[in-house]
């Protein structure tokens, strides 16, 4: 009888140690998996960052060189009309009758549609004329669409599955976005929250990152500079400064659903009353000319120039809404760039206003204003609050934070892009999957 319990034990005992063997077999074959899949994505990354860095920054100086031509050359923007019919031309060379542009690289995250690499050298084109001659748009929206497609080409050249696919369309656009502006941790999350709001696509957390990092050090190496502001005044934090920050932040999230509004109704009425591409975009290219005689040259570009103005105190009272207009008729009638760095002109301008009215520091209130709009037209309260870090500094966290998810929250369900989905609301813990 004792003989056959110590049998039974001896037996359970070693059916046991195989099952633990097993069980750390599978555990190490797992832990070589993710290791393997950690590395492939580090090398992708870096090609990547390397890649899309280098056009980033040729990008840039395009840009730059465009803008210096037309500060010295002010009558160009006259030309303004024939630089409209060469982007349509080129498009339609191209074999593309109706550009998508950003909304065609957030949709081929969520499915299988395909970026064709020749989006890449259209948008850099395009974006570079529209500068050259004056039109009011930015950066960063065409540098996401250049990065996204030229990241995506490489993902098909390399056999990369659906999934893979994504992951390496949103590190192209971090790293594009991050060479051009160079706030490697803002374009490192960006395109993880845009996609889908409420929704992060956290298994490209690493990837972008890496790739962002590797495409602003390599900008920055190449002598294009990140971008930032100094605030003169701090105000510290009160009951009184939280009451007029909510004010900025209501009012901003306001103006950012206008904005979205006003950009998609302006491109409806001009398709809707010019089909002829031609002649749609001479038609704004004029528009664009009369209102400059009519208000300055202040709106046209991206406005990088104002925006430091009121950077430095200065309030400029009806800018935030003739920027508005001047970009949703550039790119309404079929010029190319971002809609980005224009967001940014609105909300600087903006808050500055209502900080002088409601007396609150007018560099500061700008800040605030800078970044509940940008935050109100993408829908991604992570993005601008890491966004104020890099762009401020740690400084005024607390109003920074507060006005971030009040203009998140009260910026309704409009967006820049017509393919961004609000997957949960924003008032419930609800899912909606609204476009």
């Amino acid at each position: 009888m004792f003989s056959e319990v110590l049998l039974r034990d001896i037996m359970v005992k070693k059916s046991g140690d195989n099952m633990e063997r097993e069980k750390w077999q599978l555990l190490l074959k797992a832990e070589g998996h993710n290791i393997a899949i950690f590395v492939k994505w580090m090398v992708i990354a870096l090609v990547v960052g390397v890649l899309v860095g280098f056009v980033g920054v040729g990008f840039s100086y395009a840009l730059k060189g465009a803008l210096n031509f037309r500060m010295d050359h002010s009558w160009i923007v006259y030309f303004l009309p024939l630089g409209g019919l060469g982007i349509v031309w080129l498009y339609h060379s191209a074999g593309v009758k109706q550009s998508k542009g950003t909304n065609l690289v957030i949709q081929s995250i969520r499915t299988t549609e395909n970026v064709p690499l020749k989006m890449a050298p259209l948008i850099f084109i395009s974006t570079v004329v529209t500068h050259l001659f004056g039109g009011s748009a930015g950066r960063e929206g065409a540098a996401l669409q250049l990065g996204g497609s030229l990241a995506h080409q490489l993902g098909r050249w390399w056999k990369l599955n659906d999934k893979d696919i994504h992951i390496i369309t949103m590190c192209g656009m971090s790293a594009a976005f991050s060479a051009l502006f160079g706030t490697a941790v803002t374009a490192a999350v960006f395109p993880l929250e845009v996609i889908s709001v409420g929704i992060m696509y956290y298994a490209a957390l690493v990837p972008c990152a890496l790739a962002s990092v590797v495409a602003a050090s390599l900008a920055a190496y190449l002598g294009v500079g990140a971008e930032g502001f100094m605030l003169k005044s701090i105000p510290a934090l009160s009951a009184g400064g939280a009451i007029k920050v909510v004010i900025i932040a209501m009012l901003c999230a306001l103006t950012a659903r206008l904005f979205c509004l006003l950009m998609h109704w302006t491109q409806k009425q001009f398709s809707l009353h010019w089909p002829n591409q031609y002649l749609r975009i001479v038609i704004g290219g004029v528009l664009i000319i009369l209102l400059a005689q009519m208000f300055g040259r202040s709106y046209l570009g991206a406005g990088m120039d104002v925006i430091e103005e009121t950077m430095a105190g200065e309030v400029f009272p009806a800018a935030f809404l003739l920027k508005m207009v001047f970009t949703a008729i550039t790119l309404g009638c079929g010029f190319k760039g971002g809609e980005i760095v224009p967001s940014f002109f609105i909300g600087a301008t903006l808050g500055a206003l209502i900080g002088s009215i409601i007396g609150f520091p007018s560099d500061f209130a700008a800040a605030l204003g800078l970044i509940c709009v940008f935050c109100g037209v993408t829908n991604c309260p992570i993005t601008s609050l890491l966004l104020s870090f890099e762009l401020f500094g740690f400084v005024g966290i607390g109003y920074f934070l507060m006005a971030d998810v009040i203009a998140y929250m009260l910026s309704g369900y409009e967006s820049l892009y017509h393919e961004q989905k609000i997957m949960y609301s924003k008032f419930t813990s609800t899912f909606i999957g609204k476009e």
